[in-house]
């Protein structure tokens, strides 16, 4: 009985994978994935169960989809003011602000708005709002996740990775020159920076330079572009050192992988010890029950690449990747660099909204007015909407790759905010960005940055690497855990200090140096190096970052009694306590506790202690003192004060 793939399925019924796949499970019919296969009674039953729910839903009169659109929810963030609310659901704003009139609330376009606001505005305009959370937009991936009105796809950006001489810029140029010729036979080419393939209809971004080194370079920068990562691995060389470097980076950006398995028209070529060999690191094949989509290609001959491509849409479509092109524009800056004859010029991929010629925007360290817009073959642009690289001319001075930009109202706003950064930037002691010391990693838990102690191993042979990297995962606990982001045998890296870099993490080397330039690159990021050749030290050493992470335990330490045997009414000061330290001693800014008949009324702290008319640090035994509490007042002759502190106590690993 011949089988069909659930893409295949989706593709001619016009459908998403996901709604079929959430079909097929409603119908019992098991399929884990996209990639599974179904038989051609299960397909037929598919096609059955659309046919019917067609039949049975009413054609929508044309108020019903009017009003099916109108009732929408938009997040917007909690600071928003009424300007950037209208922006966001593309109505004017004065026409916001006299809406809101209409209803009787006084709001100019620069109040921020409240849950009333908001209300106001969704009823006048058939809206639900909802407050975005930020920590939490940012997801697993990494990449800012958008919202607006008008969300529609986008195409997905892509990254090629892996290890030197497999063929990261034989396929990339392949696919490229493929592309340009089929459309524009003999059109010159322009290195921007990123190129725009067409595949069955649909756009795929390919970021130009090969490579995880500049794709984590950017993350460093906090900046996030890539949306899958295309790993090539040769199908005759197998796994390599730099082919595990580029998985962890691709994981610690939280993006998804798509293998090619490439140079299969080689004779020595063994695409199934690759999968094994992936399988092996966590890539488990789909076609072996995982989840990791693999394809066999050629770059040299072409062999599998449209499948390729077929696949990178795939998983772009699972992604559900979407922008709104009508909101403000904002982007992320790919390359730049200052060109003899344009001035400063940088390539840049709209991330939300559309840039056009004309726009003033505020990057993160300079600002401009675009006079021009180019894509990779020299065409002037008038606009660019999402997921859209361009070259941009304009710019005051040259920006840095991985900048943020974000369109702005006008010229003297832009100057005043970089004339505020470069103010701040003065101002700071510490201009290059900070980054961890294991001694510094509890006061950065105690702030909530850090929830894990990041670690990246490097030994002088493998078996030392497991060894150690075993010794070191099991002293993680429910309460602070550790997390290896890669591991490898020999020297420590620029690569190495780059991935610390972007993951704020710890270098750990065991009989290995680092090179001359990623001690420098170390120097200049702020990324600890330690080194070591006996295991225990490291053992030791991280050990003791762990349990600085530990929340230490609260432990209560009396000081004294002392007993209130008369009150005293002072005006403006209200209520004195004349007491006689009993036991112990009473300090100033204690605790207290206040007992009366064995039943504690009261627990706060000391306001004032004096002795007679002088301020006292202490009160011991046998002496008497006056003492005021924080905001409390309702006590008598005969309660009992009883003072003590509060002491952390460092804790352990056991």
């Amino acid at each position: 009985m011949s089988k069909i793939r659930v893409y295949e399925l989706a593709k001619m019924l016009e459908i998403s994978n996901k709604d079929l796949l959430t079909m097929l499970e409603d119908l019992g019919i098991d399929a884990k994935t996209h990639m599974s296969s179904i038989d051609n009674d299960a397909a037929q039953l598919v096609e059955e169960t659309i046919r019917k729910k067609e039949a049975k839903q009413p054609p929508k009169t044309q108020k019903e989809e009017t009003k099916v659109k109108e009732k929408q929810t938009i997040r917007v963030r909690e600071a928003a003011t009424v300007k950037e609310v209208a922006q966001v659901i593309d109505v004017p704003v004065a026409e916001a602000v006299k809406a809101l009139l209409d209803l009787g609330i006084m709001a100019p376009a620069g109040a921020q708005v409240d849950e009333t606001i908001l209300i106001a505005l969704g009823e006048a305009y058939g809206i639900d709002f909802e407050y975005e959370e930020p920590e939490e937009e940012k997801v697993a991936t990494g990449r800012p996740v958008f919202h607006g009105k008008h969300m529609e796809p986008r195409p997905p950006i892509v990254t090629v990775m892996g290890h030197v001489d497999h063929g990261k810029t034989t396929l990339l140029d392949y696919i490229r020159q493929t592309n340009i010729t089929a459309r524009e036979a003999g059109g010159i080419t322009q290195h921007i920076g990123a190129s725009t393939v067409t595949y069955e209809g649909k756009n795929i971004v390919f970021l130009d330079t090969p490579g995880h080194e500049a794709f984590t370079a950017m993350r460093a920068r906090g900046a996030q572009a890539t949306d899958i990562a295309i790993l090539v691995v040769a199908a005759d060389d197998g796994l390599m050192p730099q082919t595990k470097e580029a998985i962890n980076h691709a994981r610690a950006a939280g993006v998804p992988i798509v293998v090619a398995v490439n140079k299969i028209d080689k004779p020595a070529a063994r695409p199934d010890r690759v999968r094994q060999q992936l399988s092996d690191v966590g890539l488990v094949p789909e076609e072996w029950g995982g989840d990791s989509i693999m394809v066999d290609v050629s770059a040299k001959t072409g062999e599998g690449i449209p499948h390729l491509l077929e696949m990178v849409l795939l998983v772009a479509e699972m992604e559900e990747l979407r922008a709104d092109p009508t909101v403000t524009p904002e982007g992320i800056v790919i390359e730049a660099n200052l060109d003899k004859g344009k001035g400063p010029v940088a390539t840049v991929i709209v991330q939300q909204g559309t840039l056009r010629k004309g726009d003033i925007i505020l990057l993160d360290t300079t600002w401009g007015k675009i006079r021009a817009m180019l894509d990779s073959r020299g065409r002037q642009f008038l606009k660019a909407g999402p997921s859209t690289p361009v070259e941009i001319l304009g710019l005051t001075s040259v920006p840095q790759p991985g900048e943020h930009f974000v369109r702005v109202d006008n010229e003297k706003s832009a100057r005043d905010e970089i004339s505020k950064r470069e103010q701040e930037k003065r101002e700071s002691e510490n201009v290059t960005a900070k980054r961890l010391t294991l001694e510094e990693l509890y006061s950065q838990l105690k702030e909530g940055e850090i929830p894990q102690l990041n670690l990246l191993v490097k030994t002088d042979v493998q078996g030392t690497n497991e060894a150690l990297c075993a010794a070191l995962e099991k002293m993680g606990t429910n309460e602070v855990g550790i997390n290896i982001i890669h591991r490898g045998v020999g020297r420590i890296a620029e690569s190495d200090i780059m991935l610390a870099t972007a993951s704020n993490a710890v270098v750990i080397g065991f009989n290995v140096r680092p090179d001359k330039n990623a001690e420098r690159i170390a120097e200049v990021e702020g990324v600890q190096i330690r080194l070591y050749n006996v295991i225990y030290d490291v053992v030791d050493d991280v050990k003791a970052a762990l349990e600085g992470m530990l929340t230490p335990t609260i432990k209560e330490e009396e000081l004294g009694q002392a007993e209130i045997r008369q009150v005293f009414k002072v005006p403006k000061a209200g209520k004195i306590a004349g007491c006689y330290v009993t036991e112990g001693m009473i300090k100033r800014n204690c605790r207290v506790r206040i007992i009366r008949d064995g039943v504690v009324i009261w627990t706060g702290s000391l306001a004032n202690l004096r002795r007679f008319k002088d301020e006292a640090k202490e009160v011991k035994a046998g002496y008497e003192c006056g003492m005021s509490f924080t905001n409390y007042q309702d006590f008598r002759e005969g309660d009992v004060v009883e003072a003590y502190e509060l002491v952390e106590e460092k804790r352990y690993l056991e």
